[in-house]
């Protein structure tokens, strides 16, 4: 069992940054793909940003340029840079890790939430 922790949710204003952690367990964080999702009112989850053992990120074309999703191998960290934030990032964002075992498996975080003000 790989239980996530969250922190770095609120509330922001339009335009300013935000910066979300996620902190892993585990000997070896540094094997894990890491990622977020964020799901809104009403929406369905979606795909935000996401990394792998080797570093190479991969992002939705929504947070593409603005969002920055990066790992700190040392601190079993992830964490999720958020920039020019927008009313429509207004979500529960959720950490997920995807460890490799003898099936790879995902588990998630409690999710934080941030609210973007206009």
């Amino acid at each position: 069992q790989v239980q996530l922790v969250e922190s770095g949710g609120g509330l922001v204003q339009a335009g300013g940054p935000l910066r979300l952690s996620c902190a892993a367990p585990g000997r070896t964080f540094s094997t894990y793909t890491m990622g977020w999702f964020r799901q809104a009112p009403g929406k369905e989850r979606e795909f935000v940003a996401t990394i792998n053992s080797n570093g190479v990120s991969t992002y939705a074309d929504s947070v593409k340029g603005r969002f920055t999703i990066s790992r700190d191998n040392a601190k079993n960290t992830v964490f999720l840079q958020m920039n020019s934030v927008k009313p429509e990032d207004t979500a529960v964002y959720y950490c997920y890790a995807d460890v490799r075992a003898t099936l790879t498996k995902r588990y998630w975080g409690p999710g934080t939430q941030v609210t973007v003000s206009s």
